[in-house]
């Protein structure tokens, strides 16, 4: 069985990118297309675990490294228990952020070492990493504003177990949507130098766009990048 397509979406807080992870997976499902919908930290029991833990607003203070290796052994079981397990069965994985976002959070706004992320990555993502990566852009100042009108709703990607425990949103922002405007600038910076680094991989679209508009760019990302290469 051909293996299927892994597509990461990333992007800083409040830039609409669950929705768009979401959206995709049900119009590549309405294709009759076999699609696993999925998050990060999260998306296996385990993993799911870790996320409470990692987004408690109420977390002691701890170090930048600390922060990654906690989200390097929830993608470790992500990935054995979900991730590759789905692409070997030839579906198409679509994860709500991945590596690209420790590599941004931890590294370029929490200033861990380069060559510290990249050894983990080489042991815990290996040869698994996105065929696509759409990163949706917005405005550090328009994403927290919009972060902060949904903290009780519920979050749009749905863990793939029914036994995951979901994350409460409440009406506490999490750690990260907690952390000042400097911080969230950093974040898109970084994300637009992996973009502009990696353009083989990384599609950016205008997350101020409508929400159908920017779903039209990604999905013109979806069928130019994969679909068509496929056909």
């Amino acid at each position: 069985m051909t293996a299927g397509w892994f597509i990461t979406f990333e992007g800083g807080e409040g830039s609409g990118k669950s929705t768009q992870a979401k959206r995709l997976a049900e119009r590549l499902m309405a294709q009759s297309r076999a699609v696993t919908l999925t998050r990060e930290p999260g998306g296996s029991p385990f993993a799911e675990r870790l996320r409470l833990l990692i987004l408690d607003p109420g977390l002691e203070k701890h170090a930048p490294l600390a922060e990654a290796l906690l989200f390097a052994s929830a993608r470790a079981d992500h990935l054995e228990q979900v991730i590759r397990p789905a692409l070997g069965e030839g579906r198409i994985v679509i994860c709500d952020r991945f590596s690209d976002s420790t590599r941004i959070y931890q590294g370029f706004a929490g200033h861990v070492e380069p060559r510290l992320l990249e050894a983990l990555e080489l042991i815990v993502v290996q040869n698994t990493k996105p065929d696509l990566t759409i990163v949706v852009d917005i405005p550090a100042e328009i994403g927290l504003a919009r972060a902060a009108l949904r903290l009780s709703v519920p979050t749009a990607v749905t863990p793939p177990s029914e036994k995951v425990p979901k994350q409460p949103r409440g009406l506490l922002a999490d750690r990260f949507e907690a952390r000042d405007l400097g911080f969230h600038k950093r974040l898109r910076e970084g994300f637009l130098e992996i973009a502009r680094l990696e353009p083989q991989r990384c599609v950016i679209v205008d997350g101020q766009k409508s929400a159908d508009e920017v779903a039209h760019e990604v999905w013109t990302a979806v069928t130019t990048r994969l679909l068509t290469e496929a056909s």
